[in-house]
């Protein structure tokens, strides 16, 4: 196990530096190599806490958000071999309904499962840093899905995409880059309404997306019940999950997302488990029917949703489609917003009159607001790429996606006000069939209608600490929003590994 992966970091190292060498008159790529945001070192903490999870800081990545909870996951493989949940992060903005995205302009963020290359890393985002999604996939296509440039970004606004804040997504990229050092060529990227539990889906039986729901809950179930990245293939319209040749075969089998799906089996170990959990689902769900579980209120007027510990920053800031905490439930996951929230965030509208009461206050008095950033940012569009793009070309894998470039337009400072705590606070995609619509999406946010300034790149943000600490009760002292300071940039960035073919 440890020589393959060895092999498989230094066949890495060979590639990424024979891309250097091929890009060395390329003055811009070598420029992006030393770029400091997308060489932010991984924090130390989250390094040692992956120690203590048996995982190594270059072994393989997944990543699963969750709409309805507002949650954005990194899982990483152990040395088991067996995928273990790093972190997870509260996402600051998504928009659209629940439900896949359909067109392009439908403000959707994708629902569905993708596979994140090198070429998708994109260090010259206008919001901040990103990596595209990769909508739409061949599932998507085959429905006739339209949309582009879905991404994962920073900046704490999305227009189809999930937006982060600009620390975190430093950390995310981060972790990101390191699995591509050690050799993964891509990471998966699974996108869901909710957690795909029995009471959810209780909850959204009535929901038109929900033959859509039920197929992608099979690879949920998938990588539940093994820890394993479930392989993704589509045929007739559907997606299929951990495909393999039927015993005997010779033939590889080839997948084509609008036609007949070849002749295939599912692992045994694999069937069984995902054929018993789905079967003691169904029986949760029939049973949360029977005992009348109310059937979630649809609300397409409301874009998009905001996790609460964003919403309880902001005056009258509200989750909208996320779930608010319940009241009396106290939070120690998110004791303070993991980031800055910039002072052009645009949160979702109350879920109903009264009900941003409990999600708009959830934290000690003790708590200080999360102060705006400084500056604001015009997007533009570029269709070079950048380094991890170029570099994934020039060596034949990842996609040909264009990127978002960044300019910043400097701004006065606007603080956010304090929130006094008080109370803790889908579009229906047409089915095709029975198998039915949509999956996934990675999107560039529209460009502002301010003309293109140029001025200088945006400022680095310090890393996030591997987990906000709990607010001290009873104390009017306020915590800091943020942890630790502007990164250096570490041995491991780009320039020092490249140095010798410089």
């Amino acid at each position: 196990m440890k020589h393959r992966s060895l092999v498989r970091a230094l066949l890495t190292s060979v590639v990424l530096a024979t891309g250097v060498v091929l890009a060395g008159c390329n003055g811009e790529d070598m420029s992006l190599a030393s770029n400091a945001k997308a060489n932010q070192p991984v924090p130390p903490k989250l390094v040692a806490e992956m120690t203590e999870k048996d995982m190594d800081l270059q072994s393989p990545m997944l990543v699963r958000v969750f709409k309805q909870e507002a949650e954005l996951e990194v899982w990483k493989q152990n040395r088991s071999g067996q995928f273990a949940l790093l972190k997870t992060y509260p996402i600051c903005r998504w928009s659209g309904d629940l439900g896949p995205k359909v067109k392009e302009g439908d403000r959707q963020a994708p629902e569905g499962f993708y596979a994140i290359t090198p070429a998708q890393m994109n260090p010259r985002s206008s919001y901040y840093l990103s990596f595209n999604t990769g909508f739409p996939n061949a599932f998507d296509k085959a429905l006739g899905r339209t949309g582009s440039q879905l991404m994962v970004h920073g900046d704490c606004s999305s227009r189809g995409c999930f937006a982060m804040t600009d620390e975190q997504i430093a950390e995310i990229y981060s972790l990101g880059r390191e699995s591509f050092f050690g050799g993964q060529r891509s990471f998966q990227f699974a996108a869901f309404p909710f957690k795909m539990t029995p009471v959810n889906m209780a909850k959204h039986r009535n929901n038109p997306n929900m033959p859509f729901w039920k197929m992608i809950k099979q690879g949920y179930d998938h990588f539940e019940v093994t820890r394993q990245e479930p392989k993704v293939e589509f045929c007739e319209n559907k997606y299929v999950f951990d495909p393999a040749a039927p015993a005997g075969s010779t033939k590889p089998l080839v997948f084509n997302a609008s036609a007949k799906c070849p002749v295939y089996q599912i692992p045994s170990e694999i069937a069984d488990a995902v054929s018993a959990k789905q079967a003691q689902d169904d029986a949760k769900i029939a049973e949360l029917v029977a005992k009348g579980t109310p059937v979630a209120q649809r609300r397409p007027d409301i874009d998009g949703g905001m996790n609460r510990v964003f919403a309880s920053k902001l005056p009258d800031g509200a989750t909208g489609l996320s779930d608010p905490e319940p009241p009396g439930v106290q939070t120690a996951a998110y004791s303070r917003a993991p980031g800055t929230i910039p002072p052009h965030v645009n949160p979702p509208k109350a879920n109903a009159a009264g009900s941003t009461s409990y999600s708009a206050s959830l934290f000690a008095a003790s708590e200080e607001p999360v102060v705006a950033v400084p500056s604001t940012r015009v997007a533009s569009a570029s269709s070079d790429g950048g380094f991890f793009s170029n570099l994934a070309k020039k060596v034949g894998i990842g996609g040909s996606e264009t990127t978002a470039t960044a300019t910043t337009a400097p701004a006065a400072p606007v603080p956010t006000p304090a929130a006094k705590p008080k109370a803790l606070a889908s579009k229906a995609a047409p089915s095709a069939a029975p198998a039915t619509p949509a999956s996934v999406a990675a999107a560039k946010p529209a460009a502002a209608p301010a003309p293109l300034v140029a001025t200088p790149r945006p400022p680095l943000k310090p890393t996030l600490s591997a987990e906000p600490s709990t607010p001290a009760s009873g104390s009017g002292a306020g915590t800091a929003a943020l942890s630790g300071a502007a990164p250096v940039v570490s041995a491991n960035s780009f320039t020092d590994r490249f140095s010798a073919m410089r």
